[in-house]
């Protein structure tokens, strides 16, 4: 005879069973569309799928909403895979951490500073000079980027976890990499006569090199820890040397000041953790950067080239922006303008009005003037706090005997950071994903770092000079 829980544990399974075909048949009378009979029979194995595998579903809107892979291949865009794999991420998300409890959260310094800065931007947008585009900003992409944030951190539990994500980010920085270098060759959606961009037609976020070359920043430091990582398989080493080469020359073909400044930067770190000679490495720096101006061509630019002598326009308009940025965070010391306000606000606080508005071109100028000095300092908190984190975790006796694709991991969340703090002088990324995506790559990486130590600490034996108790 069946245990009473095992007969209501099947007459639960049959009923939710009959709701779903009642749904379906529902669905089914209302849109007879025979391709409808597709997408039902697979919709089972997808939810399947997202409920086993949540990290692969997080991940992949990750890819989608920051490389744009949509905007990169735009056969893709009427599939609107952003929007579902968002709507799917947060879905499964809360499932698994309010009613399977298979994901269990935890927390960090990081993580505090990360969700201050969260709660002063959220405050900041019913109070901002224009709202609504505050909150358009908010809503469409910044609290999407807390949340996927949280829930990375969150999902990279296991070696697998991080070697799929490094995996995904290289592959993802070679594919946009190779369309950016196609683009160059073909002479397709260049400004100022030579700076490569990628779907400037559809209106893309890539459409500006300083974006294209922000973006491709990230997966270049991936793509050399991948590279120079012994004990990897030669294959994926072989796949992190060939995005990195491709990745610089894409970003050459940018023409980014700060791009460059992020490349050289992000290259450094690797160079800095394994060069003895700090002297002649800072040397071969100090040489490498006149160099990658002359080769990515700068002084041929129509805006910040050799053509213009003096203090060029390029410079000008950032020191137009930066003090505009200022004169912002003096009229609202606490609060800023808002998210998303900058732009708008550029006419009144403008010392050089040419008649158009203009972005910040500065991360921190950028934060300073929508979120206030509070806002300022809990970011820079923030990216602090990690970066020590990081580079602590690198330099720990436990970096040296860990797991190559965990050690890969640190050294990749670390470089990026640092190139995210050099490039942030020139590129406006206080509210995209750069930053957010190293730092919970670099807090789940030193949290499974620590319970590798400590699963891997011998117990130390009493010297004979010690008193025995």
């Amino acid at each position: 005879m069946k245990s009473q829980p095992q007969a209501c544990q099947r007459g639960q399974q049959a009923l939710q069973g009959a709701l779903v075909c009642l749904a379906m048949g529902a669905v089914w009378w209302l849109f007879p569309d025979p391709r409808l009979v597709l997408v039902m029979a697979l919709l089972p194995l997808a939810a399947f799928a997202a409920l086993r595998l949540p990290f692969f579903l997080v991940l992949m809107f990750v890819a989608f909403s920051f490389f744009r892979l949509h905007e990169v291949l735009p056969w893709l865009e009427p599939l609107r895979l952003p929007q579902l794999l968002a709507a799917g991420a947060l879905a499964v998300l809360g499932w698994h951490v309010l009613l399977s409890r298979r994901i269990q959260p935890y927390w960090s310094p990081e993580l505090s500073w990360l969700s201050g800065f969260f709660l002063l931007v959220s405050i900041g947008v019913p109070l901002a000079s224009n709202s609504g585009e505050a909150m358009s900003k908010w809503s469409g992409v910044y609290v999407k980027i807390y949340c996927m944030t949280l829930a990375t951190c969150w999902l990279l539990r296991r070696q697998q976890d991080f070697s799929l994500a490094a995996r995904v980010f290289v592959l993802c920085g070679l594919l946009v990499a190779g369309v950016a270098i196609s683009n160059k060759l073909n002479g397709i959606g260049l400004v100022e006569e030579t700076r490569v961009t990628i779907g400037r037609e559809l209106g893309s976020v890539l459409g500006d090199p300083n974006d294209l070359a922000l973006v491709l920043l990230f997966p270049a430091s991936f793509a050399l820890a991948l590279a120079l990582r012994s004990g990897l398989p030669r294959g994926e080493r072989s796949l992190g040397l060939l995005t990195y080469v491709l990745v610089v020359f894409a970003v050459l073909f940018t023409q980014s000041r700060g791009g460059l400044l992020g490349l050289l930067a992000v290259s450094g770190v690797f160079a800095w953790l394994r060069v003895q000679n700090k002297a002649l490495l800072l040397s071969i720096a100090g040489v490498a950067l006149p160099l990658l101006f002359v080769a990515a061509g700068i002084s041929g630019r129509a805006s910040g080239g050799a053509a213009e002598s003096g203090v060029d326009e390029s410079t000008m308009g950032r020191i137009y922006a930066w003090q505009a940025a200022w004169g912002m965070a003096l009229d609202n010391p606490l609060k800023g303008v808002g998210l998303g306000n900058f732009y708008f606000n550029y006419f009144f606080y403008s010392a050089h009005w040419d008649g158009l508005n203009h972005a910040v071109h500065s991360t921190w100028f950028g934060v300073l003037a929508e979120t206030g000095f509070l806002g300022l300092g809990v970011f820079l908190g923030l990216v602090i706090s990690t970066l020590r984190r990081a580079w602590q975790a690198c330099a720990s006796p436990a970096f040296a005997s860990a797991p190559a694709i965990l050690a890969m991991s640190i050294e990749a969340a670390t470089a990026g950071l640092i190139g995210f703090v050099a490039s942030g002088t020139f590129l406006t990324q206080g509210f995209t994903w750069p930053l957010y995506l190293q730092t919970a790559i670099a807090v789940a990486s030193v949290r499974w770092l620590a319970e590798f130590a400590s699963q891997n600490a011998t117990p130390s034996t009493p010297s004979a000079a010690s008193p025995r108790p």
